[in-house]
């Protein structure tokens, strides 16, 4: 019967290798395909077999990085995993459900087929998901050196131990919840315990550690032999024994230290493995409800009702009373914010204000708070550069989410440029409150650094809330004229390929962003050099930052403005009976 299991897997995935191979025949597919693979040649593959001799003496074959960070690695690689455990344990609240189609539940459940059968087809199926995986990352930290074999192994064994284990602690809550113990009893006896030990080592470290001192973020290679002796010793040191047996044959530097680390990390895999097998559980009939709502995913995807797809939506409170009478955008508005409360919900703002909370009280106060509102104040601005660039990429609560409704838009008694006003607001909204929240912790941190960087760092703060909502607007409309001009390249409300082809396509619509975008940038990148460097004279170098950043903002409004009009313009004209997708 595996026999034939595995014949069944390897016919399906050279049915999906054909079918790829196809659609290449369409342009589309076929220079997107050209476009990722070449991504991928100079990216991973050209690094891929150079051999690790030739970095530098000083550096590690791993990574080149000097051998001191390696300890502190496995050691933060362990403490990953052991939190991907906990979390595994935390949140889910299904029964066990093992994952196959309508097609597979009706021909295998009444077939003779063991349980144990059935469990071994789930293993065998998600080794193919495994090895890509595995594959793709290989590629990602082999290109910094290294051994890829090795690599490769590593995160093979790392991913497949805890592909075993979500499936057996899924097996272990279905066992909780036929004995009457409730998810909620469940979640609040891990975090009790996980809470627990984190008081304990917290209790050790507190008496044994020295306590954290300038000098120890003075540079990475202090704070990470600080944050070693942290995760290596006492409590920890038991805590995350098995994590850091999983991951070493992965920092292992050599074939020798690699086959030492094997063993443990083997035999970890297969005490996952014998779990996972060995567990009486039903899970029949989750898995035929799990198998009935994968077939009307994949239905409402192929009938291009992408929203019908995702999990079931639940009723969201509006953030704000609609009118009965005003702008026809703000009903859009209105409309798309709600849709917002299915990404971003208030337990996900309990659970960031809680880690602020957590930070300033675990440094506010300190001596070396300085250099922490320094660090802090650099990730404040990493992410505020990366909401930008990413951001409109994300949210595609616009024309991309939409565009399957364009006959229902069509219909509204509006101009065209009122609805594609209404549309884009949504996420500009949505981006522009994220990136003043980060600028409100950014300005707090200010406060802590020293006071000839507090006027500058003021001025930039001020400037970039009044330049970011406008620069939101601007980059939002580049995506929103992609998906109306060229619909069957940009996927909208459609069954997303996948693929080399299909990263393909999003670098090139990504290059072609971009390019748009440097062009509109260059007349407000004037207005604020000419307006800087005349105010400079007069005023100094900080007061001139926001009148430049306004005069940009003009330039950049109006750029904005005239791109509604010729969006609207371009909906308008938007054949809803375009075949958009194959």
């Amino acid at each position: 019967m595996i026999t034939a299991l595995f014949y069944l897997q390897l016919q399906s995935a050279r049915n999906r290798l054909v079918t790829r191979f196809k659609r290449l025949k369409q342009p589309k597919y076929l220079f997107g395909a050209l476009a990722g693979g070449l991504y991928f040649y100079f990216y991973f593959f050209r690094f891929l077999f150079q051999g690790a001799g030739r970095h530098s003496p000083h550096q590690t074959a791993l990574t080149g990085l000097p051998p001191e960070f390696m300890a502190p690695l496995e050691s933060l690689g362990a403490a990953a995993l052991f939190i991907i455990v906990v979390l595994a344990w935390l949140i889910p609240r299904d029964r066990a459900a093992l994952t196959f189609t309508e097609a597979e539940v009706a021909f295998l459940f009444p077939a003779p087929v063991s349980r144990r059968t059935l469990i071994h087809f789930k293993l065998l199926r998600s080794q193919l998901r495994i090895f890509i995986s595995a594959m793709f990352l290989t590629l990602l930290t082999r290109r910094f050196g290294g051994h890829a074999w090795t690599h490769g192994f590593g995160w093979w064994l790392i991913l497949s131990t805890l592909d075993l284990h979500f499936l057996g602690s899924s097996f272990a809550r279905t066992l909780l919840l036929d004995r009457g113990i409730s998810n909620q009893l469940r979640r609040l006896m891990v975090f009790a315990m996980v809470g627990g030990l984190a008081g304990v080592v917290w209790l050790w470290a507190k008496k044994t550690l020295p306590p954290l001192t300038s000098e120890d973020t003075a540079d990475p290679t202090a704070f990470f032999n600080y944050a070693q002796q942290l995760l290596e010793a006492g409590p920890a040191l038991y805590l995350l024994f098995p994590f850091h047996l999983l991951v070493r044959p992965f920092f292992a530097p050599d074939t020798t230290t690699f086959l030492t680390a094997l063993a443990p990390a083997a035999l970890l895999f297969l005490l996952h493995y014998c779990w996972v097998i060995f567990s009486d559980v039903a899970f029949e009939e989750a898995t035929v409800a799990a198998s009935q709502k994968l077939a009307t995913k994949v239905a409402a995807i192929r009938a291009g009702n992408w929203q019908a797809a995702g999990k079931k939506p639940k009723a969201k409170r509006a953030w704000f009373p609609l009118a009965p009478v005003g702008p026809a955008a703000t009903a859009l508005l209105w409309k798309n914010l709600i849709g917002v409360g299915q990404i971003f919900s208030a337990r996900l703002g309990i659970i960031l204000l809680i880690v602020m909370i957590a930070f300033f009280a675990g440094f506010g106060g300190s001596a070396h708070v300085k250099n922490f509102s320094l660090i802090a104040g650099l990730i404040t601005a990493a992410l505020l550069g990366y909401s930008a660039l990413l951001g409109p990429q994300l949210l595609r609560l616009d024309f991309r989410q939409d565009l399957p409704l364009a006959d229902l838009l069509k219909t509204y008694p509006l101009p065209g440029w009122q609805i594609a006003l209404g549309e884009i607001l949504a996420p500009v909204a949505v981006l522009a409150s994220f990136q003043w929240l980060l600028l409100l912790l950014g300005c707090a941190l200010v406060l802590f650094l020293p006071g000839e960087h507090a006027g500058l760092m003021l001025a930039i703060g001020l400037s970039a809330a009044v330049l970011l909502p406008v620069l939101d607007f601007l980059m939002l409309l580049i995506p929103n004229a992609a998906v109306l001009l060229f619909p069957s390249w940009v996927q909208a409300g459609k069954d997303s390929p996948r693929g080399v082809e299909a990263i393909g396509q999003r670098l090139i619509f990504a290059v072609g962003q971009m390019l748009v975008l440097a062009l509109a940038l260059v007349p407000a990148v004037l207005a604020f050099a000419a307006v800087y460097f005349l105010l400079k004279l007069a005023l100094g170098p900080v007061v001139p930052i926001p009148f430049a950043t306004l005069a940009a903002c003009m330039i950049l409004t109006v750029e904005g403005g005239f791109g509604v009009l010729l969006l609207g313009r371009w909906f308008e004209r938007f054949d809803v009976t375009e075949e958009s997708s194959r």
